[in-house]
């Protein structure tokens, strides 16, 4: 009998002892909330700090938060509001948990102090830049989003009829099926605060969200976050640098900040009765937000400006300081004009039950993956078209300079390019296709990280087992190409390892350019920087290119870190040795030759003696290069050590300096 689907109210009754266990009452979590700051002191950097500074500790800062308090209730949007440089956005992520600096003060959610866990768990942050990640549906997106955050004991047929909600509330059913880079930049942001929304956080904290809209749009979406907090009784956090007079009516609250110091903070409705009892009336015909704005903005324009402006606002924080506690503490009102809902009418938010567990992560970032690249528009096909198709091409006109080859003296040199050729395409292609396909999705695991939706080594595993099917049909189609249009040995068991050894050169330049691009955020630059490296480990170790018999010892001895050595060593060892065809070649004029050399003639007796040239075979058993399983296995080997290294860097804490090219 299949087992009967349980319902939210079933699981919500799990969770209240947890609830309890940490000291907040399951039946505030459904009615009122309330964020509370008090007495808030932040120091933080002023510039991005270096690589050096960011170990050190060095780096340059100062003050931005100064004794801020203020508090905003369930069912309200507050509008934190100032000039460029006034702490808007250090205030939001303080509240957040995101600032890089020391803060003194208490910041609460229901009198409970939020911390990084619990902000992740019951909060949400929407940045001003949001990365989606292309090929992806509005639809697709959102369902993502859902799977990467409500918990695992909520029935998917909940998290259908949540997404589905959302897209309702944001007005995007109009662009449900539309892959995410063709969307407008309203509707782009409408969608980004979806992915916050989905998960019905008990706060939302939205930094600059009507940035770069038009004043239509501005319109739209404060009305549409007005409605989610009225709607769903949930506090609506949000800077706001151009305020127009039309989303008055939608801000319950307003914080008001000048180099980090409150101007004022408090109900919209008492804010034009605050600043005409302090002696600052708003003028008839006035956006009071702008004017009140304007009024706490310093005016650098000239000295007597500067410090005629600066004495002002001074004297604005200190008369907030004495007589503004009253106004911090009023209610808004949002609420009181109507009779309140009853409690059982607001639900539980789905924050409350639980987090998805790790193997609904790994479904929802590999399903991820596959959209990006399977969906049926042209960002997801121009993605698999690179994965798929690419290199069978490149390969393919490779033939253009190999076919036919013959067994001739000189076909040694055309072989030997041939290889080389090989290894390097298949490198070089592998880095220039990871480079491109792989940038939005690390952008994104950037910011999902921060948010606490997932580690890095379930993210690394997910690509790579994502990847590989892709990179080995790829590889493997365009090494038969070259390996039976070209006549290479016609032995399924010499073209099998060729291809292997030709997909490991793919997954060691693959997991190479993943781990520079988490410190680099250029795509061209990550590709150009990982060709560099490669085309050394070519040219030193893979004997293509230089004989290891000649080599200096101290190169010879640093090829062995090197796994294009070993690819190398079994590949021309897989086509030259013991190849009876190439015994006694002639030369292609038609002269036969003998078990001699002859200069300018007959170069080399055999295929054996071909590679003896280039590969060290009789300084003891450590010395002998040509190993053939054992250069086979220690090829995969490196791939694995690539792999590891990949997933250490995604659990060492970057410097600040590297992190700050991948936020907003």
């Amino acid at each position: 009998m299949k087992a009967r689907s349980r319902s939210l109210d079933e699981i919500a009754f799990d969770y209240s002892e947890w609830w309890r266990g940490i000291g907040i009452d399951e039946s505030s979590m459904a009615t009122d909330h309330i964020v509370e700051l008090v007495g808030i002191h932040y120091t933080g950097p002023v510039q991005t700090p270096s690589c050096v500074q960011s170990l050190t500790g060095t780096g340059l800062t100062a003050p931005l938060i100064k004794d801020v308090s203020l508090e905003v209730h369930a069912g309200e949007v507050m509008a934190v509001l100032g000039s460029k440089g006034s702490g808007k956005k250090a205030l939001l992520e303080v509240i957040a948990r995101r600032a890089m600096g020391p803060t003194r003060g208490q910041i609460l959610l229901n009198d409970i102090p939020i911390t990084v866990r619990l902000f992740q768990e019951q909060c949400g942050y929407v940045p001003r830049r949001v990365n989606l990640v292309p090929g992806l549906t509005v639809r697709q997106s959102l369902d993502v989003g859902a799977q990467l955050t409500v918990g695992s004991k909520v029935p998917a047929s909940v998290k259908k009829a949540r997404v589905k909600q959302v897209m309702a509330d944001l007005a995007l059913n109009g662009v449900a099926d539309r892959e995410v880079s063709t969307l407008s930049i309203n509707e782009q942001r409408r969608l980004a605060i979806g992915l916050e929304l989905v998960r019905d956080p008990v706060l939302v904290i939205l930094d600059e969200p009507t940035a770069d809209l038009d004043p239509l749009n501005t319109y739209f979406v404060v009305s549409i976050l007005a409605n989610h907090a009225k709607k769903y009784n949930r506090i609506v956090l949000m800077s706001l640098s151009k305020p127009r007079s039309d989303i008055f009516p939608f801000l319950d609250r307003v914080t008001y900040l000048c180099l980090g110091e409150l101007v004022y903070t408090g109900s919209t409705r008492h804010m034009l009765d605050y600043f005409r009892n302090v002696g600052f009336p708003c003028p008839e015909m006035e956006n009071p937000l702008m004017y009140y704005l304007c009024l706490s903005t310093v005016d650098r324009r000239t000295r007597e400006r500067f410090l005629e402006s600066s004495s002002q606002i001074q004297s604005l924080v200190e008369k907030f300081r004495i007589e503004g506690a009253r106004y911090r503490k009023i209610a808004s009102g949002a609420i009181s004009d109507a009779t309140p809902p009853p409690p059982s009418d607001y639900k539980l938010p789905l924050t409350a039950y639980g987090q998805p567990s790790s193997v609904q992560v790994f479904a929802a970032l590999y399903g991820r993956f596959m959209a990006s690249s399977f969906n049926f528009n042209w960002r997801a096909i121009r993605d698999l078209g690179f994965r798929t198709l690419v290199l069978p091409a490149f390969f393919a006109f490779m033939l253009c300079f190999f076919h036919p080859l013959r067994d001739s003296q000189q076909s040694f040199f055309t072989r030997n390019g041939l290889i080389l050729s090989a290894i390097t395409a298949t490198s070089f292609l592998s880095a220039a296709i990871t480079a491109i396909t792989y940038a939005p999705h690390r952008t994104r695991y950037y910011q999902e990280s921060r948010e606490g939706k997932y580690r890095g080594p379930l993210f690394v595993f997910t690509h790579a087992l994502f990847s590989m099917p892709m990179s080995i049909f790829s590889v493997f189609a365009a090494a038969s190409i070259i390996y039976g249009a070209s006549e290479l040995r016609p032995q399924w068991e010499r073209w099998a390892p060729f291809c292997a050894i030709l997909w490991c050169c793919y997954a060691f330049a693959e997991q190479q350019t993943v781990a520079l691009m988490m410190v680099i955020r250029s795509s061209y630059t990550a590709c150009v920087t990982s060709i560099y490296f490669l085309a050394i480990y070519i040219t030193l170790a893979s004997g293509g290119v230089k004989s290891l018999v000649v080599m200096p010892d101290w190169a010879y001895y640093a090829s062995y870190g090197v796994m294009h050595r070993y690819a190398g060593a079994f590949l021309y060892q897989n086509e030259f040795e013991n190849y009876a065809s190439l015994d006694y070649a002639p030369s292609i004029n038609g002269t036969s030759c003998g078990p001699n050399v002859e200069p300018g003639r007959c170069y080399f007796v055999s295929g054996s003696h071909f590679i003896s040239q280039k590969y060290r075979t009789g300084r003891g058993t450590l010395h002998v290069d040509l190993q053939y399983w054992l250069n086979f296995g220690l090829s995969f080997g490196f791939i694995g050590a690539m792999y590891l290294v990949n997933v250490i860097l995604h659990i060492i804490p970057l410097p600040a300096s590297v992190k700050i090219k991948f936020r907003d």
